[in-house]
Parts: C-alpha cells; sequence; structure tokens
C-alpha cells in the first residue's frame, strides 16, 4: 500500500515511516502540518493516511475531516496521545493509534484500512 504520513516532528515521523516500510508498505510523503497532508492527499491519492492529531496549521482530525469531505472514501488512521473519544465520533476515520506506537497496533491498523485486493496474506 502507499502512505502519507502527516507528523510535525520530525523524528517520530522517520520512525513511524521505518515502521510502514517494516510492514511491506511504501511510504509515499512524510509532511509536517495539517495543510500539508491535505494538498498531498489530493496530490498522491494514497491508500491510507496516517495523521497525527497535534499538528499546526490545522490538527490532524480536521485536517482528516476535509480530506475525508472532499474524499469519503479516503482510508485515515489518527495518531494521538490522548483524545476525548467524543471528538471521534462520526468522523469517518478508519483507526486510531495512541503513542506511543507498537509495531503490532501499527501493523493491524495497515491491515484493517487495506483494501481487501491489497491484503498480501489473503492471496
Amino acid at each position: 500500500m502507499r502512505v502519507l504520513i502527516a507528523e510535525d516532528d520530525r523524528d517520530v515521523g522517520a520512525s513511524l515511516s521505518l515502521l510502514v516500510e517494516r510492514c511491506g508498505h511504501e511510504v509515499v510523503q512524510l509532511v509536517g502540518s495539517g495543510w500539508e497532508a491535505i494538498q498531498a492527499y489530493t496530490r498522491l491519492k494514497p491508500d491510507v493516511v496516517l495523521m497525527d492529531y497535534s499538528m499546526p496549521r490545522l490538527n490532524g482530525l480536521t485536517a482528516a475531516r476535509m480530506i475525508l469531505s472532499r474524499q469519503p472514501s479516503a482510508k485515515i488512521v489518527l495518531i494521538t496521545g490522548a483524545i476525548p473519544v467524543s471528538q471521534l465520533a462520526e468522523t469517518g476515520l478508519v483507526g486510531v493509534l495512541t503513542k506511543p506506537i507498537a509495531f503490532d497496533k501499527l501493523y493491524g491498523a495497515l491491515y484493517d484500512a487495506a483494501p481487501r485486493a491489497k491484503r498480501a496474506d489473503e492471496s
């Protein structure tokens, strides 16, 4: 799968990139703000977006909502330290990961977000 990562902390973004590649997926771009995530999604049309909640120039939840309003089939996994579950109701997100992110949780979230045809272990 092609994965876009939106994370304003470069070290966390680099670590996420390595984990995504270790899961067998391609990182198409790493961006540092919600606004950049919207622009990159529009340009690259990734299969999945890993979106940090706390970012400058639009937080991740707002950016996710904007992407989903234009592309309801977008697959977005929100990454957060802590966020009230009430804010996530009816957002269209396919998953939420809490920091620190464990490899098996990331693998599971990407697997769940994958279109059935792209699930390697079901072929």
